[in-house]
C-alpha cells in the first residue's frame, strides 16, 4: 500500500495552514532567518546528491538539454500563472498577508514548488516506495516540509496548501508508474537521475536564499532526461 505520497502532501497541507494562522504571532527574525537555513538546507542536500553522480557529462548534458526545453516551453512562466491563479481562488476564502508584490510572491511560490514537488529526493522516493514498498525517504523528506510550509506560509499564506495536491498528484503516478519504470533502470541510471535532481535542489536553494534567481521550473525537463541519456551514455561510451 502507497502512503508516503500522503504523508508528505499531508506534512505540506498542515505546515502551511499552521503557518498562514501564526503568521501575525512570529517574530520578524525568525520570518527572515528560517527561510534562508531551508535554502542552505537544499543546497547541502543537493550537493550530497550530485557529489554521488556515476557520470559527470550524464548531469551536465541533462541539465543543459532540460533547461533548453523548458525556456522553448516557457514552464517558468506557465507554473508562475499557476500560482497566481492559486492565489487568487484562495484569497476568495483567506486574504494573504500583506506586503508582498506579485513578482516576489510568483519568485518563492515556484521555488518551492519544485521544491516540494519536483526535488529528486521525492521523486525518486516516490519511485523507491512504488517498487519495495519503503516510505522512510517520503516520511523523512515529509518532517523538512513541514516545517518549510509553515515558513513560507507566513509570508505566502494559505496558498502554499495548494502546493499539496500538485505533490500528491506527481508523486502517487511517479509511485504507481514505478513498477513499469524500475526494472528498465540501473543503479547507474539511478545515481545520475538522483544527482540531476541534486542539481536543481541546489539552484533551488540559491534562489530561496535571494543569492541567484534561477529559473529552476525551467530545468525540470532535465530530470526526465537523467535516465535515457545516462544509459545511451553507458551503451556508447
Amino acid at each position: 500500500m502507497i502512503v508516503g505520497p500522503y504523508i508528505n502532501a499531508g506534512a505540506v497541507l498542515f505546515g502551511a495552514i499552521g503557518g498562514a494562522l501564526l503568521s501575525t504571532r512570529i517574530p520578524e527574525r525568525v520570518r527572515t532567518a528560517m527561510p534562508l537555513t531551508f535554502g542552505a538546507a537544499s543546497m547541502a542536500m543537493g550537493v550530497v546528491m550530485i557529489a554521488k553522480v556515476a557520470h559527470m557529462p550524464v548531469m551536465v548534458l541533462a541539465a543543459i538539454l532540460g533547461a533548453l526545453i523548458g525556456e522553448l516551453c516557457w514552464l517558468e512562466r506557465g507554473i508562475g500563472k499557476l500560482g497566481a491563479s492559486a492565489k487568487s481562488l484562495v484569497e476568495r476564502v483567506a486574504p494573504a498577508p500583506a506586503g508582498i508584490s506579485h513578482t516576489e510572491f510568483v519568485e518563492k511560490f515556484v521555488a518551492i514548488l519544485v521544491l516540494f514537488a519536483a526535488s529528486g529526493t521525492g521523486i525518486f522516493g516516490a519511485m523507491n516506495e512504488g517498487m519495495t514498498g519503503d516510505a522512510t525517504i517520503l516520511i523523512a523528506k515529509s518532517f523538512l516540509d513541514f516545517f518549510t510550509a509553515a515558513i513560507f506560509a507566513i509570508s505566502l499564506g494559505y496558498s502554499v496548501a495548494t502546493i499539496a495536491v500538485v505533490l500528491l498528484a506527481v508523486q502517487l503516478a511517479l509511485a504507481y508508474g514505478a513498477t513499469l519504470i524500475m526494472p528498465m533502470t540501473t543503479p547507474l541510471m539511478i545515481d545520475d537521475f538522483k544527482a540531476v535532481g541534486g542539481l536543481l535542489m541546489l539552484a533551488t536553494g540559491l534562489r530561496i536564499c535571494g543569492i541567484k534567481s534561477f529559473p529552476v521550473a525551467n530545468m525540470l525537463p532535465a530530470l526526465v532526461l537523467a535516465m535515457p541519456i545516462s544509459a545511451i551514455w553507458v551503451l556508447f561510451f
